[in-house]
């Protein structure tokens, strides 16, 4: 297939343009900067220039594609409610021209917030309308519309190593933060738990997913191994870096966590059984903590 790839050189992005290259497509990569550009080039994809504000080269890539992965996002936290509707726009306007057509999309979300189902955030588990992230209710447009969509949910914390240097989403940041603050911290009891997912075992189910996903699905991009609690967390990191651990109450919490306060009191004991039945998908990368251990400390 020949496959737009929105944020295509960013973190998930450029791991989901090797994956599909090595497994036989082709790539056109969309480039909001000269920098960015020449990593998609030496990645082996084509180069649209252009970015989520520039609806006409967004569906002009899609237009020309047999299939379109969008993993961009505008990731100011600070602003995020207008980066979300940004997202959701572009999300619309690919959609547009895919419209009467087979062609799939496959966009980009995330587990954080999603409703938990006996316990758990499954497949069946959908956005509530308060959701701070708008693309699933994009993809939700979509599918109604009759447009081949599906959804990839991301776990909180999406790590690895890569020419961007090792990351892994909400959890590095939150480790980051302890040493800054020469303190770990957790809110009230600290019981409530993130998943993650290394960046090429989501990049393999992006692709999966556009080669075999059904229509309307949603696939949840999570590791099912043991997921640790925010408290746990927690000291984890402060006898990593032999520092102390506390308790923070809702009331205190902005004054440590900022704007990443909504974030950490979310609950997000997610599963993926059904993407891994649905789609052969199952994670095989080293667990998040084996990583940070190797890139962090």
């Amino acid at each position: 297939m020949k496959v737009f790839v929105t944020g295509a050189s960013g973190f998930v992005g450029s791991a989901v343009v090797k994956e599909l290259i090595a497994n036989g497509h082709q790539v056109t990569g969309l480039a909001r900067s000269e920098e960015s550009a020449k990593s998609i080039s030496e990645a082996g994809a084509e180069v649209l220039m252009g970015d989520l504000e520039n609806f006409d080269i967004l569906q002009k890539g899609a237009r020309e594609a047999d299939g379109v992965i969008h993993t961009a996002f505008i990731h100011d936290f600070s602003d995020y409610q207008s980066n979300a509707l940004k997202d959701e726009k572009a999300i619309e306007a690919m959609g547009e021209v895919l419209k009467g057509t087979d062609k799939p999309i496959v966009v980009t979300g995330g587990t954080l917030g999603l409703p938990l189902i006996n316990g758990k955030i499954t497949e069946e588990s959908k956005a509530p309308a308060e959701s701070v992230r708008f693309s699933e209710k994009a993809f939700v447009s979509l599918t109604e519309a009759g447009v081949n969509a599906s959804i990839v949910r991301l776990s909180p914390s999406v790590y690895g190593n890569s020419e961007h240097g090792f990351k892994g989403g909400f959890g590095v940041i939150l480790a980051e933060l302890a040493k800054t603050k020469g303190t770990a911290a957790y809110i009230e009891d600290g019981s409530n738990v993130w998943p993650a997912i290394h960046r090429l075992d989501a990049a393999k189910l992006f692709r999966l997913a556009l080669e075999k996903g059904e229509k309307g699905a949603r696939y949840n991009a999570v590791n099912n191994d043991k997921q640790l609690s925010m408290k746990e967390f927690a000291e984890y990191i402060g006898e990593k870096l032999n520092i102390p651990v506390q308790s923070f109450s809702k009331e205190e919490a902005s004054q440590y966590f900022t704007w990443m306060t909504y974030f950490v009191q979310e609950n997000c004991p997610a599963t993926s059984l059904q993407t891994q039945e649905k789609l052969g998908w199952k994670p095989s990368e080293k667990s998040f903590f084996e990583e940070l251990e190797k890139y962090f400390f």
